[in-house]
């Protein structure tokens, strides 16, 4: 998987892309320019989830924190806590979700199941919450599942994300207005939050 650095205005920090042709190559972010979601979306969002993964474990970082915004980012949190939570880098690493009110609207490929499998995720381990024709809304139950806490990201997020959140007893910071945003520090607060 390639990835790519280049230096900022401040010359300690890299910002790393992950790349790849077939999947992102000339193309927005989850629709096209007529506004038709992609039929891959879910395979470009399991290639990103492994690609930064992989990438962050090739570098030897060992993150506290992997704070996991939207659709893109919503199979890390279960890669984490079951393929990656015995690796050095990951093993004591903690997951937050950000959910926001817009997601692709489109079911997820039937194959999901199969394609999201790696070494220490069992079928049981998804099943459950990713059904036969599953949604966006199941794939984010999936990541709030599989993360240590939740940070409402905007007003219009689904209440039936955050009651699910809730009943499986994962601390949720309610969304905060621009205007309070800063002083919430969201993700410290769920931090603290979390066991």
């Amino acid at each position: 998987i390639p990835s790519h650095s280049f230096p900022t205005r401040r010359s300690s920090d890299l910002v790393y892309f992950i790349d790849n042709d077939d999947y992102f190559q000339n193309r927005l972010m989850a629709t096209d320019e007529n506004g038709k979601e992609y039929d891959d979306n879910d395979e470009r969002a399991i290639f990103y989830a492994r690609g930064v993964l992989e990438t962050v474990k090739k570098l030897r970082w060992c993150p506290d924190l992997l704070h996991c915004q939207g659709w893109v980012s919503a199979f890390v949190p279960l890669y984490i806590k079951k393929t990656y939570s015995e690796e050095p880098s990951f093993r004591d690493s903690k997951v937050v979700f950000s959910l926001f009110g817009d997601m692709p609207k489109s079911e997820l490929q039937e194959s999901i199941i199969e394609k999201l499998m790696l070494r220490g995720i069992e079928r049981s381990d998804v099943e459950d919450i990713l059904p036969q024709g599953a949604t966006y809304k199941d794939l984010y139950k999936l990541a709030i599942a599989y993360s240590d806490g939740v940070i409402q990201h905007s007003e219009n997020v689904d209440p039936e994300l955050l009651e699910f959140a809730r009943e499986k007893g994962i601390p949720v910071l309610e969304y905060q207005p621009a205007e309070t945003f800063a002083e919430a520090s969201p993700v410290s607060e769920v931090i603290k939050r979390i066991p």
